[in-house]
């Protein structure tokens, strides 16, 4: 991004006041930053600085006589310059990785624990898309006998998930049909993409073939339902917590509101996904419910591929070092866990 030019010292003094801000929500005073920083610089000179920090559109000052406060441009020349990945600090890395070293759930769980987690780590509202269905790949296809008349179809997709369908039928259904019918779906279906199906050849068997047929047919069904990646939203009560860092509180309500709109959410995050770890800060963004907010987001891979996203959204004045540590390590830790 271009950024009116800044030499040493004015950075200095914007990255002094963008910690100050963040840490006590208070308008920054020169004097604070005088008396705080290691400039060695007078407290007018700083005040000479902020001034031109502001007309540059760097700061901006709430109330006449008051401190001041950064804008957008203050917070993105921060993320950009002064917010190099971190380290969590020990409990919260300890915590993630006690996490995902005890994660034995199925995906949904896994998915809707880690916003949950994410959420208490980076102390913001956590997002986890899941995996897009039709990026998936068919591991294995299982025929399990439930009862004399019913069989249990278990597909596993490359990337974690299990697809289950119940099969009731007219007849009585043995053990050798039923490893007949498996071994021809696993054959035929084994490595394709998730979503519509082809024929499996004859068995020479009619009895099998039925088995195969119905077996495919309740798949197709199943994959045509899940047209949209599951959202999963953790921790969305600190949006109200934090509602006094917006600039009304319609704004905090109708961010939870969006929130509750899994489509918005996904079509969101996928509008950012493509730049991998990245902050997108109040104005950059392109829905208004979202420009008193700042998203981070960071893809997760399931064997070297893109599968989802997670972040964090909170208000602009956020601590985006921590932000950012923490959604890069959970994305790592997530994506390692489900390939």
């Amino acid at each position: 991004m271009d950024y009116p030019e800044l030499d040493e010292r004015k950075a200095a003094i914007l990255r002094a006041i963008v910690e100050e801000y963040v840490e006590t929500a208070q308008p920054v005073g020169s004097q604070t930053i005088a008396r705080s920083s290691r400039l060695g610089v007078s407290s007018a000179t700083v005040r000479n600085e902020m001034t031109v920090l502001e007309r540059d559109g760097y700061l901006a000052q709430p109330h006449t006589s008051a401190g001041r406060v950064p804008t957008d441009l203050g917070y993105r020349f921060f993320v950009d310059h002064f917010t190099e990945t971190g380290n969590l600090p020990v409990p919260q890395r300890r915590a993630v990785a006690d996490f995902f070293a005890s994660a034995h759930r199925a995906l949904e769980d896994l998915l809707h624990e880690t916003s949950g987690l994410l959420a208490r780590v980076s102390r913001h509202a956590a997002v986890v898309v899941g995996p897009q269905p039709e990026a998936a790949h068919i591991r294995s296809v299982q025929l399990v006998q439930l009862q004399p008349h019913g069989v249990l179809v278990v597909l596993v997709l490359s990337n974690g998930v299990v697809e289950k369908e119940l099969l009731t039928l007219g007849t009585d259904i043995d053990e050798t049909r039923i490893s007949a019918a498996t071994a021809a779906l696993e054959e035929k279906l084994r490595g394709l993409p998730w979503g519509p199906l082809p024929a499996v050849a004859s068995t020479g068997n009619p009895e099998v073939d039925a088995l195969v047929s119905a077996a495919r047919d309740a798949l197709i069904t199943r994959s045509l339902d899940e047209t949209t990646e599951p959202v999963y939203i953790g921790g969305a009560s600190r949006l109200a917590a934090e509602q006094s860092a917006f600039s009304t509180n319609e704004r905090a309500a109708r961010l939870l509101e969006m929130l509750e709109h899994q489509v918005v959410v996904v079509s969101l995050v996928r509008e950012l996904l493509d730049r991998g770890l990245t902050v997108s800060i109040g104005s950059e963004n392109s829905i208004d419910d979202l420009r008193d907010c700042s998203i981070v987001l960071a893809p997760y891979e399931v064997d070297g591929q893109s599968a989802g996203v997670v972040g964090v959204l909170g208000p602009t004045r956020m601590d985006y070092r921590h932000a950012l540590a923490a959604v890069s390590i959970v994305s790592q830790q997530l994506g390692r866990h489900l390939s």
